[in-house]
């Protein structure tokens, strides 16, 4: 091969591999798992699996990485409905003081919330002062979203 084609390969090589390396590196920055969202696409949280999910998630991949047999796959759903119900009593002989707890959390967090809101004002009219003119509207539409949201999500965490 010549200078003169080796000269114009290695750039069109080099710019191709490089481009793979940083497109691979922004698709592994940008879909990490997160602890909040607990998926990789930054959408909402997904919902905590069920029980019968989390069992059946256990007992496959006991199953393939330990390679149980289908006796031991019997005995360790009867240890998981065993260990089941040990976690349900205990839940059960703390629910009072639990309940308790929350009563208090929740009047606490009612006694703070004039001062949450005053808080929450004063950063949304810092926030504005530093906004132009035609930036006001749609941060205010963004607002009355993340407002909308957040009551949403209220709402389901009382249900």
């Amino acid at each position: 091969m010549n200078k003169s084609k080796l000269a114009v390969l290695l750039p069109l090589i080099l710019v191709f591999v490089s481009g793979g390396m940083l497109g691979a590196f922004a698709y592994r920055l940008y879909s990490v798992p997160t602890a909040i969202t607990g998926c990789g696409t930054g959408g909402p949280p997904s919902a905590r699996p069920s029980p019968e999910e989390v069992r059946r998630k256990v007992v496959a991949d006991l199953s393939s990485k330990v390679k149980l047999d289908a006796e031991q796959a019997k005995q360790l759903n009867a240890n998981m409905d065993e260990t089941h119900v040990e976690f349900d009593a205990l839940r059960e002989k703390y629910k009072p003081e639990w309940d308790a707890l929350n009563q208090k959390r929740e009047a606490l967090t009612e006694k703070q919330r004039p001062e949450f809101e005053a808080i929450r004002s004063s950063q949304t009219e810092r926030i504005k002062a530093i906004l132009h003119a035609d930036q006001r509207p749609l941060f205010d539409a963004w607002r009355t979203d993340r407002e909308r949201q957040r009551k949403a999500r209220d709402q389901h965490k009382k249900e």
